[in-house]
């Protein structure tokens, strides 16, 4: 028996290394082997208890646990106390009084006397609770209209009359020989039809106080909220046109009877849909609707259009537009908004003038490839970072402009812009203090990879540090703001909860302790953040894990991350925490592995971001080769023996690998992968390669099915049937293309429950020991 098959049986579910046994059941188990992290952490009203969700016992699912000073560990929660730790209280200008939405009804919450009282309860639910800014003064939306609840009075009243379809006030009786008969003969039926239309009249001339119905048809409608002071409701109204949705089939059901369920929309011009922005005045009872005709730059053609005879012609017309709710100062004199074009290269900011249904623009972006990056949502209908400072006259918001995202403010008096933050980093979440003149911000200021805190004063914008050391920290604050809840994670540290003083670079103190004991039985590889250069001049962070040089089997292996937008190669706990501990047991058989932070990924600012615009498989597959060039150059790996695999667009940058650089890579596994993105999400692709309709270049050249004549290497494709984000079709439609070119170095195993993200440990373990079945029989030297 020769050396490689003695190796393959020893290692193919059980690896020995430092100190304990790695084994492909235990690590795929996931979270149930390395300890459950805490999460959804969050404060008590009071600031005496933190509360989060946790499974430190490995039951089936998480509870609610509470810890407070002079706790040696966190207790578990009582049920009432659970659920009313995730509730949404709202505050009101009394520092005891607070409101709330459980299940549909309205309660208010003395905080000094722990006691909650119901207010409002009907059958049909009550959302989206409102402070007004009258004291006592609460507003919220019951079946799509909104109520005014006056507390002081006890009173409560409907102030819109939204209803779909259409009016009936013109809906006239069918006309028939037998009523006009009627009316010709007899006098009786005459004086009546009189009658009738005489009362009518008469009622039409004591106008009711009640607002009258407006109709908005088969129209989509939502985004209703109201204005503080309760003079105007503004929504939304998306034109209802029938769309075509992708099918799934479920073949594994209780019944035994396979299931269909309707799943996405491809990415289509079709799913542009027009909108409207419309205001309803409270005292005048009229419906009206803004026109964003003269926002700037809105009939702009984008540059791609150059590219194609037929577009260059295209009449000019105004973009589709998506209106986000307003945002109101406190005393509701200013409302402000972001509106973005549908084809996302454009958002504008915009102060609205509700009374006259106006508008005055405050900041444009544009971006020739598409709008995103921190704080700015990459879809046309999200919201981003925007809001009042306490003066009442400044917002903030994040821009690109510079080209990272960064902080600014905006003076509606003045008119003046300022950039709070400047740098070649990003700023990654912003919270305002109480009194609203400060900032808490979580920044990559340290390092791409780090999620630094500080503060910033907005008088004296100087970042002031607070936890700055290598890896992550999600910081919620008390709410007297002395002391911070943080969930930190280091590279090779998963995910725990510490307390700390609310201080210049302060100190952490645990307070859970989640992982495992198996987990800790292990020495967990610290990769190395390493920084190389791209043929393009760029450089690309990678995440490096080699084995001791002894241990080397001159072998790499480059993983590719998924969702494209998403970092890895950084300096805390990876949600990709099984593909870690499958690189740990790699490691241990000597492979080397690079996780590469390709072109596209998160947190390297715009240039990065877009660098695969109109082009997926292009810069963010040479940075694939580059690193692996690296890796032969500086650690004596072999360049025919290198493997790739990735799941989601990690898989499709390995079918992108295998198929049009046939000669950089030995084998890849692409699991959950998109071959066709002409058959994928609308949104996301959209952005990224505009519409198949009018930019078929870029799709062509960027899906995996136009190259599958190429392939040369061995490819395992590994895809969950029930997927409904990358579909089961995806993969099938490439193995079709393989069968008829007559390819027979591929293979595909299926998985009949699992749809895109695995849950199932089986799976998992199936899965994984099939890609590393693969390489060791690929890369290892016979």
């Amino acid at each position: 028996m020769n050396k490689k098959i003695i190796l393959v049986i020893c290692i193919l579910f059980s690896i020995t290394i430092h100190s304990q046994t790695l084994k492909l059941e235990e690590i795929m188990k996931g979270n149930a082997f390395i300890g459950a992290q805490p999460e959804n952490e969050r404060w008590s009203l009071d600031g005496q208890k933190v509360y989060f969700d946790w499974n430190p016992n490995n039951e089936l699912g998480t509870s609610t646990y509470f810890w407070k000073n002079g706790l040696s560990k966190p207790e578990l929660a009582s049920p009432n106390e659970a659920a009313f730790s995730k509730l949404d209280l709202k505050k009101t200008t009394n520092p005891d009084l607070y409101y709330y939405i459980d299940k549909g009804r309205l309660f208010s919450y003395s905080l000094k006397n722990k006691n909650s009282k119901k207010l409002y309860q009907q059958s049909s639910p009550i959302a989206n609770l409102q402070m007004g800014s009258l004291p006592g003064v609460l507003y919220f939306r019951q079946n799509e209209n909104l109520f005014q609840f006056n507390t002081n009075e006890g009173s409560v009243i409907q102030i819109t009359n939204f209803r779909k379809g259409k009016s009936d006030e013109k809906a006239t009786e069918k006309e028939s020989f037998l009523k006009s008969q009627q009316e010709e003969l007899f006098q009786f039926i005459k004086d009546q039809e009189a009658l009738k239309k005489w009362n009518l009249a008469k009622a039409k001339t004591t106008k009711s106080d009640f607002p009258k119905p407006y109709y908005y048809g088969k129209n989509t409608f939502g985004s209703l909220k109201v204005d503080p002071k309760g003079n105007f409701a503004t929504f939304r109204l998306i034109e209802d046109l029938e769309r075509k949705n992708e099918k799934m089939e479920l073949f594994i059901t209780a019944d035994g009877y396979n299931q269909i369920e309707d799943t996405k929309e491809k990415v289509s011009l079709d799913n542009l849909l027009p909108t409207k922005f419309g205001v309803y005045d409270i005292a005048k009872d009229s419906v009206y609707f803004v026109n964003f005709s003269t926002l700037s730059h809105i009939q702009d053609v984008p540059k791609y259009f150059e590219l194609y005879e037929k577009s260059k012609t295209t009449e000019k017309k105004n973009k589709l537009i998506v209106v986000q709710e307003p945002i109101y100062n406190e005393n509701g004199s200013y409302a402000i908004t972001e509106i973005r074009s549908q084809d996302n290269k454009d958002r504008w900011i915009v102060s609205l003038n509700l009374e006259q249904g106006t508008f005055q623009e405050l900041d444009h972006q544009h971006d020739e490839a598409w709008i995103g990056g921190p704080g700015i949502p990459s879809n046309s209908y999200g919201r981003g970072t925007l809001g009042f400072l306490g003066d009442n006259e400044t917002i903030y918001f994040q821009s690109e402009e510079t080209g990272y995202s960064h902080l600014y403010s905006y003076n509606l008096k003045s008119k003046k812009k300022t950039q709070l933050t400047k740098g070649n980093w990003e700023v990654r979440n912003v919270s305002l203090s109480k009194d609203k003149n400060s900032f808490y911000l979580t920044t990559t200021t340290t390092h791409p990879g780090n999620r630094n805190f500080y503060k910033l004063e907005v008088r004296n914008p100087v970042l002031k540090p607070i936890l700055t050391k290598d890896g992550a920290h999600e910081v919620s604050l008390s709410p007297d703001e002395k002391t911070l809840l943080v969930r930190y994670s280091y590279k090779n540290k998963p995910w725990e909860l510490y307390v700390a003083p609310n201080k210049k670079n302060t100190n952490l103190n645990q307070i859970t302790f989640s992982t495992s004991k198996n987990f800790k039985g292990y020495s967990w590889r610290e990769p190395e953040v390493i920084t190389f250069k791209a043929q393009d001049g760029t450089l690309v962070n990678a995440r490096l894990y080699k084995p001791q040089t002894a241990n080397a089997n001159k072998a790499a292996i480059l993983f590719v991350h998924g969702a494209g937008y998403l970092q890895n190669a950084h300096n805390y706990w990876s949600t990709y925490h099984r593909e870690y501990m499958f690189h740990n047991l790699l490691v241990d058989l000597g492979y080397t592995v690079l996780d590469i932070d390709y072109r596209g990924s998160d947190g390297y600012g715009r240039d990065f971001r877009t660098g695969i615009y109109r082009f997926m498989g292009g810069k963010d597959l040479t940075d694939q080769i580059d690193g692996k060039k690296y890796l032969v150059e500086n650690y004596g790996i072999d360049a025919s023996r290198v493997g790739i695999y990735g799941g989601s667009y990690g898989g499709f940058i390995t079918l992108m690998g295998m198929l049009t650089t046939p000669k950089e890579f030995a084998s890849g596994a692409a699991l959950r992968s998109v071959t066709d993105w002409a058959h994928y999400n609308h949104g996301y692709t959209g952005n990224i390669l505009n519409f198949p309709e009018t930019d078929p270049d870029a799709y062509k050249k960027s899906s995996p099915i136009y190259f599958a004549n190429n392939l040369e290497g061995d490819l395992l494709m590994l895809h969950g049937m029930v997927d409904d984000n990358v579909e089961y079709k995806d993969i099938v439609r490439l193995s079709q293309r393989f069968i008829e070119l007559g390819k027979k170095k591929w293979s595909l195993s299926s998985f009949p429950v699992e749809a895109h993200g695995f849950k199932e440990t089986y799976s998992w373990v199936d899965e994984y020991s099939r890609i590393l079945n693969l390489f060791n029989n690929t890369l290892l030297k016979k």
